[in-house]
């Protein structure tokens, strides 16, 4: 996988004046079908990282022009339903106690909604109408039959969908991997109707496991662009004209195999660690933890 880089200024404030945090450790040789999938196994690859001088915005410069990421992204692989399900239904619990604020329960958009998951879970919390652009064509051919029809392939642009015509936009892990996070924060906006809500779940690059990890943290990765944490996650809502800006941390829930494939052991050592935890069952238990995400509820004024 050939790759082409461009410098780029702070995509939060547009500064140019910034600190290198950490240099680039990349290797095209190691990329694969992988290398832009979501919950994939880490490489310990990622851009240099720069952190703004004005805002505190961590973000990659210089970064992959956008229509490399674009391609990067249609051909990921995906192998990660069963995570998914269970991210969904962390994400259901973060919106729940938001949804009387909404309009109505009328329409919903998810963007970088990979196989409908939670889409699943908008529908079943009485969404009348729901939709969900992905720009990987493997996670949208592993969806199931009742949500593969709400899924459109592609990278998410406003102009598909009226002004003010959505109660609730979300955006779960995505914001880190766009060219222009302002754009998409803006666009939110101007999409929904007054009073609706746009949720954004995002790593926290000041969360305890990425103080504790460092590089090694699974956050430090090609595919993120930036990295937010509470100031400047609220610093984006506002920008793009949000108010009542509410920021949390989650646990998320997943299988210990996968909190395993994490977790930064060496490649032989991982390997054997997870093999054991697979013949043995212990594996496949959930496990909560505090993973070092942060959710982020906005809303267009009245």
């Amino acid at each position: 996988m050939k790759l082409d880089f461009v410098p780029r200024a702070c995509p939060l404030c547009g500064g140019e004046d910034a600190t290198v945090v950490v240099e680039a450790t990349l290797d095209e040789g190691r990329l694969t079908a992988s290398a832009f999938a979501s919950r994939k196994l880490p490489e310990y690859m990622h851009s240099r990282m720069v952190e703004c001088k004005s805002c505190g915005m961590l973000y990659a410069n210089p970064v992959l022009q956008q229509e490399a990421l674009a391609e990067a992204y249609k051909d990921a692989s995906f192998d990660s339903g069963v995570e998914s399900r269970l991210a969904a239904v962390t994400y259901r619990a973060i919106l729940e106690p938001h949804l009387p604020a909404l309009p109505s329960r009328n329409s919903a958009l998810d963007i970088g909604a990979g196989d409908g998951a939670f889409l699943e879970e908008l529908l079943a919390l009485g969404f009348q109408s729901v939709a969900g652009v992905e720009p990987s064509e493997a996670p949208i051919a592993a969806a199931k039959p009742t949500v593969r029809g709400y899924l459109k392939c592609g990278i998410f642009a406003a102009e598909q969908f009226a002004a003010e015509s959505l109660d609730l936009i979300t955006c779960f892990q995505v914001i880190e991997h766009v060219w222009d996070p302002v754009k998409i924060a803006a666009d939110a906006h101007a999409l929904l109707k007054p009073g609706g809500l746009f949720v954004i779940v995002a790593h926290n690059r000041r969360a305890f496991s990425a103080q504790i990890l460092g590089t090694k943290s699974p956050i430090f990765d090609i595919e993120h662009l930036q990295l937010f944490d509470r100031s400047t996650g609220a610093a984006l809502m506002r920008t793009a004209g949000f108010e009542s800006i509410a920021i949390s941390s989650l646990r998320n829930r997943y299988p210990i195999d996968y909190w395993i494939k994490l977790f930064p052991l060496p490649r032989t050592a991982k390997a054997a660690v997870s093999w054991m935890a697979r013949t043995s069952g212990i594996g496949n238990l959930l496990l909560s933890l505090p993973a070092g995400n942060l959710a982020l509820v906005g809303r267009k004024p009245v």
